[in-house]
């Protein structure tokens, strides 16, 4: 794939954000992390796939969302530039999977095999620091998203989205984001006309 020094690069950077990676640190993730480019509503993983890769996204935007019985999509997540997404139960503890990671642009994405990431927290101790802290800050997300869904009102947890993540207002649609915020597109339409008169 052309430009892959290019995408291994933003990887680099992003791990350099946390802690300078040194240039055996750099070989090594250069080596593990493949490069894929995605399709616009392609899957990097179905309903009873086993997640086997992580994937972070150089570029593009995905969602990972579940189909209850009645068909029905519940996104859990988005995730852009620089942002991680997987099935973190099945990847750990391969298992099939119950969600599916969609692509909702073009994307370009560098994935790691779960053996090749143990690898690296072995060989290389500094990445389990890395990860530790953005395990937690997603950790720290997720708490705050069910705190919201059984204290907070459709308004507030959507004015708490826009301020959160503003890079995606305009990248995803409000059914996208509906389901996200579990309301009715019709609803999210009516808060949104609410707001916009106060």
């Amino acid at each position: 794939m052309e430009n892959t020094k290019d995408y291994i690069q933003s990887l680099i950077d992003y791990f350099n954000g946390y802690l300078s990676l040194t240039k055996d640190e750099i070989a090594f993730v250069s080596k593990v992390f493949i490069p894929r480019r995605i399709k616009r509503r392609q899957f990097i993983l179905q309903e009873g796939d086993v997640c086997k890769l992580n994937t972070f996204v150089v570029e593009g935007c995905f969602k990972m969302y579940l189909v209850d019985e009645n068909a029905k999509e519940h996104n859990l997540q988005f995730a852009i530039e620089n942002w991680w997404v997987g099935d973190i139960g099945s990847f750990h503890n391969e298992t099939p999977s119950k969600l599916y990671i969609e692509a909702l642009e073009h994307s370009i994405i560098l994935q790691v095999k779960k053996e090749d990431q143990l690898r690296l927290f072995v060989e290389y101790p500094k990445f389990n620091r890395i990860f530790r802290v953005f395990t937690e800050n997603a950790l720290v997300a997720a708490q705050r998203r069910i705190l919201q869904n059984i204290s907070s009102t459709a308004e507030e947890r959507y004015l708490d989205f826009m301020q959160s993540y503003p890079s995606l207002i305009n990248r995803i649609s409000n059914v996208q984001i509906a389901s996200y915020l579990g309301v009715t597109p019709e609803f999210l339409s009516i808060v949104r006309k609410r707001l916009s008169k106060s």
